[in-house]
């Protein structure tokens, strides 16, 4: 996952540290690129419409959302290594009750189980990253840990495709079983955070579930029942504004109000959250567009969407160096204008081949990986050592969010416009927000005090 000479001048318990964090992240990652593969699969075993097989993704996804914060509060009383492995124990377990379902509800009651494993894995990675290599080597574990994404995301479709080829659809959640227990092995080697000695917020935990539950449910029915959808909206934003009110008097509330309060991490936190809106926007379209508005077939897309994660890895080799010379802030400008360009390159009227797609696809992942490197390098130093949990769950919480928002646009242009047109207004819209993270993230340019600006930064 990550070149030997990258690795050099660091302790073999510190590469154990970062293969456990690496190793658990490309597990959930390959798993939600090889159940999407496999779900019309699935759909036909289980003797259940198309429709209701998006209910096995689905949960998964709402069980993360909701878990991120949560598993972020509670890993600060308990241990950041001991719910790191906890949630990959859960993960892993939940694998196997998948690979045994039999049923739709028993298969999507699992999936919802795995996200909340998923959610520790995802909420804790970063931060024990920083326990176990310190902030001056943060952010080449950050380019690591996008490098490996990328791949895994790149891989996992055609991994997917080829173990449905030679085995039945359980052995995609029982692949991974043998990375869950190298990872589990290897988080020995993870260093412990000091363990704050708060009492759990159980009611904010609550009222967050609630409220998030709500939202992802209102956003589901924005298309077909918008004013039930708005009254759900409502009632969500109303039990928001009562838990921010019971967060403001916590010392470390479950809700990051304090943090937010920062300028830079709350920049670094719009800025994400228009970045993935314009990735999820244009990862969506550009399927859509190549088959059904130029009649390429599978082969045709599939070979132009790998040229996006693929720039992405290439890309988050170099983001880091490139950060600590130029700055940060100038390099998410960059990346954002970069996206922005490869998606508006996209939204041109099509030319006789797939090449100005698949040039518009490198671009936009060159883009999208030079924006998110140094994006999290101040998101994560920006906050003090013993938060690094929460900013873990408030990164995956932006990427979440940002990726839902791409979805239910790109949900709106299909009901609203030929589906020949919309992924073109997709790819415009896209451009939109990726310039509007390039914007958000050039507000930090030039400004007096730089409160990220650590060790991390400092130059020979």
């Amino acid at each position: 996952m990550v070149r030997a000479g990258a690795m050099s001048g660091i302790t073999m318990r510190e590469r154990a540290s970062v293969f456990a964090v690496l190793s658990a992240m490309a597990m959930v990652v390959l798993d939600a690129g090889l159940v999407n593969v496999a779900l019309p699969t699935i759909a036909t075993s289980l003797k259940i419409d198309p429709a209701d097989a998006i209910l096995i993704v689905s949960a998964y996804q709402t069980a993360l959302v909701i878990g991120l914060l949560p598993c972020a509060h509670i890993a600060e009383r308990f241990g950041y290594r001991r719910l790191f492995a906890g949630g990959l124990g859960l993960f892993s377990a939940a694998s196997v009750v998948c690979a045994v379902a039999n049923s739709l509800p028993m298969l999507v009651a699992a999936r919802a189980v795995q996200g909340l494993g998923g959610a520790a894995i995802m909420a804790l990675g970063v931060a024990l990253l920083r326990l176990a290599l310190g902030p001056e080597r943060l952010g080449r574990a950050i380019g690591w840990n996008a490098l490996t994404v990328a791949l895994c995301s790149a891989g996992a479709p055609v991994a997917g495709a080829f173990l449905l080829s030679i085995a039945p659809w359980p052995w995609l959640f029982l692949c991974k079983l043998p990375i869950s227990a190298v990872a589990l092995a290897a988080a020995t080697a993870l260093t412990e955070a000091r363990v704050q000695p708060r009492s759990i917020d159980t009611p904010s935990i609550a009222l967050h579930a609630s409220v998030a539950a709500t939202t992802l449910v209102a956003a589901g029915m924005a298309i077909h029942e918008p004013v039930a959808a708005l009254l759900l909206f409502g009632a969500a934003l109303v039990v928001a504004v009562a838990l921010i009110r019971r967060q403001r008097s916590r010392a470390a509330p479950l809700w990051p109000v304090d943090l937010l309060e920062i300028r830079s991490f709350r920049v670094s936190v719009i800025a994400s959250v228009c970045c993935f809106t314009a990735q999820s926007t244009g990862l969506l379209a550009l399927p859509f567009y190549l088959q059904l508005g130029l009649g390429h077939g599978p082969l045709a897309a599939a070979l132009v969407f790998t040229c996006w994660p693929l720039t992405v890895a290439i890309t988050s080799t170099v983001a880091n160096p490139l950060a600590e010379r130029f700055g940060s802030p100038a390099l998410c400008v960059a990346g954002g204008l970069l996206l922005g360009s490869g998606l508006l390159l996209s939204a041109l009227p099509p030319a006789g081949s797939v090449t100005p797609l698949a040039f518009g696809a490198a671009l936009s992942g060159l883009g999208f990986g030079l924006f998110q490197v140094p994006n999290n390098r101040i998101l994560f130093l920006t906050v003090p050592a013993e938060r690094s949990a929460m900013a873990g769950g408030m990164q995956g919480t932006a990427r979440l969010s940002g990726q839902t928002m791409g979805a239910i646009l790109m949900g709106f242009l299909f009901a609203c416009a030929p589906a020949t047109i919309a992924p073109r207004i997709g790819f415009a819209l896209g451009s939109l927000f990726a310039v509007a993270a390039a914007l958000v993230s050039g507000s930090e340019i030039g400004a007096a005090a730089r409160p990220w600006r650590n060790v991390a930064d400092a130059r020979p």
